[in-house]
């Protein structure tokens, strides 16, 4: 009988040296429309709240907070490489952007998602259910 041998994830903080390997972990996901494309220079400006999960030592799964003031943060570029998902990767990249956001006192994290069930088993809800929903107009392709 074959076993899985288990590896340990880890989240850490994104480096420079990370940015080539999240561009190639998020264009599946941009190709199907699931997420916006980022720049390199997007990149950059998220970095010091980009997060990484390793398993020995590749990086299968990204997500970065990115904080618009002391009241909103939003996790963005959320991705798992479709090796790793089912493993809970994705909820320990979530906890690492909202414990992020508390260790900056943030009021409320936000996510832009198709996937609603994903991001409430990681303990979102609707701020006002029915009363509001969030608008958006695209400026750009």
């Amino acid at each position: 009988m074959a076993t899985e041998v288990l590896t340990k994830i880890t989240i850490r903080a994104a480096r420079q040296a990370d940015i080539p390997a999240i561009a190639d972990l998020i264009a599946p996901y941009v190709e199907d429309g699931s997420l916006l494309a980022r720049t390199y220079e997007e990149f950059d400006e998220l970095l010091p709240h980009f997060f990484v999960a390793e398993d020995d030592g590749i990086i299968i799964g990204c997500a970065a907070l990115e904080i618009y003031s002391p009241k909103l943060a939003e996790v963005r570029s959320l991705a798992v490489s479709a090796r790793a998902q089912g493993r809970g990767v994705g909820k320990l990249l979530v906890a690492a952007c909202v414990g992020r956001a508390q260790q900056h006192n943030i009021l409320e994290v936000m996510a832009v998602t198709s996937s609603d069930s994903f991001f409430q088993a990681c303990g979102f809800d609707y701020t006002l259910p029915g009363a509001k929903r969030a608008l958006f107009f695209q400026t750009r392709d």
